[in-house]
């Protein structure tokens, strides 16, 4: 077990005893490690006690999720959307958006998630990528001079859509990157991109949420 990663092993185990955690490499994505759920996990039934336990606490933060990875490749090969800006990763997850902005020279990275045990994972990863992000539970508690935020994977569950109308409020540049939504039906959101990634590590994703989408609000595109 990778030193730093006890803390964060301990909350998996909470939710599935036979899981562990494994600091591993991205693919396609250049000196960035994450600690993740094994990826030889059995994808067999669970038992009914571990199933409601990851029902009442599920672990989405042990894995990089599809839309996550493309955010953070689409980053990689473009440092300009980043560089020098503060930045925001909203429903951080792992934290691998936050990370990302990070390494493609953000000037200030936060990584935002209701989930405690997310923003353990956060700034576990961030440690293992000696980037320096800063965590926060709650969106009111992102400062007024954000320069732009992503979420990625987080309209998963339709109950988080009030998010975007929140964020649009708060900073002038959205980017969100999801492969479950084929359409925000919001006026002020451009489709500005598709990209191929599943989920890492890749426990029976269906091929279908394969594409994922990068929807992009603008205010002064907004506003002209």
């Amino acid at each position: 077990m990778h030193p730093t990663t006890r803390s964060l092993q301990n909350c998996l185990r909470s939710t599935l005893p036979s899981a562990r955690i494994d600091v591993v490499s991205l693919p396609k994505l250049d000196h960035l490690r994450l600690a993740l759920i094994n990826a030889d996990f059995s994808t067999a039934p669970l038992p009914p006690e571990t199933m409601r336990k990851v029902i009442a606490n599920p672990a989405y933060w042990a894995f990089c999720w599809g839309s996550g990875l493309a955010s953070a490749m689409w980053l990689q090969a473009n440092p300009d959307k980043v560089a020098g800006k503060v930045v925001a990763d909203v429903g951080c997850g792992s934290g691998v958006v936050a990370i990302a902005a990070a390494m493609a020279g953000a000037a200030h990275v936060y990584a935002c998630d209701i989930d405690k045990d997310a923003l353990l994972a956060a700034k576990t990863n961030a440690k293992l990528n000696n980037t320096q992000i800063q965590l926060c539970e709650h969106i009111d508690q992102l400062p007024p001079n954000l320069d732009q935020v992503w979420m990625a994977d987080v309209l998963y569950d339709r109950a988080n859509l009030p998010l975007i109308s929140a964020i649009k409020h708060r900073a002038p540049n959205l980017i969100i990157s999801d492969s479950r939504v084929r359409d925000l039906h919001d006026p002020d959101f451009t489709l500005v991109r598709q990209a191929e990634a599943l989920t890492f590590p890749n426990l029976g994703e269906f091929d279908e949420f394969r594409v994922v989408n990068f929807f992009e609000y603008s205010a002064d595109l907004c506003h002209n």
